[in-house]
């Protein structure tokens, strides 16, 4: 089945949300509950006839809070919280065991292994173990019917040979759960104010602001001798607003910050002159031109290109689509071929709390395996040199490189982390604006395009349909040959991975940053990109999709003309 992971930049950094933590020192009862379970599982089945080989336990404690208000008032403000566990219990041995991909079956296994369990957020070890005891029987009589039918399949047919798990060094790691405190009352106040601004103007039909508040404590045990507890906190203010132009096409504009501390959030100011910029670019894009389908040079900002990167490489190089008879494998045989221009390079390091000014969502210091987090050079000096890598091998690679993510709950595969574009050797804005207007006039274009904002996007990564790309921008402008800009509308940026890639020229020096939540088959797990502007010889942008629906006929009402 083919895949088609995506950007969604408006969804919370996790899913269930709470107010006040207290910080515990050392490790929880948790952490404890879950050792004593599985030694005593591993010690039960190990007496079976076929005794499970692996087997590993993860929770995820969610906590926090979400607000979001609309046009001044408070739409909702919710706390909850919830703990998940996610088993990982393995037949056979590391070379062939249950969880090895049918012929036929399209989801190479996943299913049969979902894990989406709930734990009581007590702690108490004697509940906590009854359901992680019932639920590890479970999991092995499921994993007992799959590698029995693993084995009556012949595995010398398959290309790759390489083996279903990856021996790792098992790590002890106690991370002290980071403060976590959260004043409801302050925020509601806040995303009143910020979203009060929107309502003075009847052609804005939303004018919203969400705000999310998360504390997630992790806890991580293995046979191997993995016992691993970590925690972060996370704060995420998004503010969107949107407008419809006189043909109906809906035009959105979206601002994201996010921090690891209230601390890091930006003050009321900055949040308010942002909220007057958007007003502004909804009000210019309302009466913006259309853009007819187009191919010719685009310079993609810094925001935008680290999403562009995101979409059309980030995904080809997850090191489980290399292996996967199902997926398009582009880069599986490019290893030491050249990909991209002699100055670039692209990295990918979970290991960076902090770039360019803002917080990075796609910080992690293990991954959902118990692998940790490292830096993975991915392309250096233009040239492919590996995958992101979980602990299920690739030929050429036998080995984790700590990207094995999922959301709680699921199952994890190689996913992106910290997105990094380095160039050697780059221009200055100004200089990359006029080796783009130095193109359109030598080929002949009445413009080139500027890509200033793009929201998100997905790409399709299977064989049986186009392998392709569609992102979405929201702030386009027309360059001319004598360098006015012009802001358009009505584009999606659309094409194939290969040759977008081939089209890159070259990149500035002034990297931005996007953090995002990017969903695919192990749910939506937070990811950043830093990345310079870079300036595309030829891109190609499609009529975006538009809605039959006019703008009101009715004015807006006047704000505070109602009395009660």
């Amino acid at each position: 089945m083919p895949r088609r992971p995506g950007l969604l930049f408006l969804i919370p950094l996790a899913a269930a949300l709470t107010i006040l933590s207290t910080a515990r020192a050392g490790p929880t009862p948790v952490l404890d509950a879950m050792q004593a379970e599985l030694t005593r599982s591993m010690t039960v089945l190990g007496k079976q006839p076929q005794p499970p080989y692996f087997l590993s336990y993860e929770i995820t404690d969610l906590e926090g809070a979400e607000i979001s208000a609309s046009f001044g008032t408070i739409v909702s403000s919710d706390t909850s919280r919830r703990r998940l566990l996610l088993i990982d219990l393995r037949v056979g041995d590391y070379a062939l065991d249950s969880t090895h991909q049918l012929r036929g079956d399209p989801y190479g296994g996943f299913l049969s292994r979902l894990s989406f369990i709930e734990i009581p957020v007590e702690d108490d070890p004697d509940a906590i173990r009854s359901i992680v005891w019932y639920e590890t029987d479970k999991a092995y009589k499921r994993a007992l019917e799959q590698y029995t039918k693993v084995k009556t399949q012949v595995k010398v047919e398959e290309e790759d040979q390489s083996a279903d798990f990856s021996q790792e060094k098992p790590e002890t790691y106690i991370e002290e759960p980071e403060p976590f405190q959260f004043d409801p009352a302050v925020w509601e106040a806040k995303l009143k104010t910020y979203t009060a601004r929107f309502a003075d103007h009847g052609d804005i039909l939303q004018g919203d602001a969400r705000f999310t508040a998360s504390n997630q404590v992790r806890w991580f045990v293995s046979s191997e001798g993995a016992r691993i507890q970590t925690g972060r906190t996370a704060y995420r203010l998004a503010v969107s607003g949107m407008t419809k132009a006189d043909d109906g096409m809906e035009l959105p504009r979206y601002e994201t910050f996010f921090s690891y501390t209230t601390d890091g959030m930006p003050k009321d100011e900055a949040v308010l002159a942002t909220v007057d910029t958007m007003i502004k670019d909804l009000e210019a894009l309302r009466v913006a031109q259309l853009v007819d389908p187009y191919t010719g040079p685009a310079i993609l900002s810094g925001r935008a290109s680290g999403v562009f990167f995101h979409e059309i490489f980030g995904h080809r190089v997850e090191g489980h689509r290399q292996r996967s008879e199902e997926e398009g494998q582009t880069f599986k045989k490019m290893i030491n071929e050249r990909v991209l221009p002699d100055n670039f390079s692209v990295v990918f390091d979970p290991t960076v709390r902090h770039a360019a000014g803002t917080d990075l969502a796609g910080f992690f210091v293990f991954d959902d395996q118990g692998v940790r987090g490292q830096r993975v050079t991915v392309v250096e000096n233009g040239v492919l040199k590996s995958f992101l890598m979980s602990r299920k091998p690739i030929e050429g690679f036998p080995s984790s490189n700590g990207h094995g993510r999922c959301q709680p709950g699921l199952v994890p595969v190689s996913r992106q982390s910290n997105l990094l574009v380095q160039v050697d050797k780059p221009v200055t804005r100004a200089q990359l604006k006029q080796m783009l207007i130095d193109r359109v006039k030598a080929e002949g274009k009445p413009f080139g395009l500027l890509f200033d904002d793009i929201v998100g996007g997905f790409t399709m990564t299977g064989r049986t349909i186009p392998n392709a790309f569609n992102v979405t921008p929201v702030m386009v402008y027309r360059i001319f040959p004598d360098g006015r800009e012009e802001l358009v509308r009505g584009v999606d940026l659309i094409g194939t991975p290969l040759t977008a890639f081939s089209k890159i020229v070259a990149g500035d020096d002034e990297p931005a940053v996007f953090n995002g939540t990017c969903g695919a088959e192990s749910g939506g797990v937070p990811v950043s990109g830093v990345s310079p502007a870079v300036l595309v010889s030829q891109i190609e942008v499609q009529k975006k999709e538009k809605s039959q629906e006019r703008p009101p006929l009715l004015p807006a009402p006047d704000r505070g003309s109602i009395r009660w």
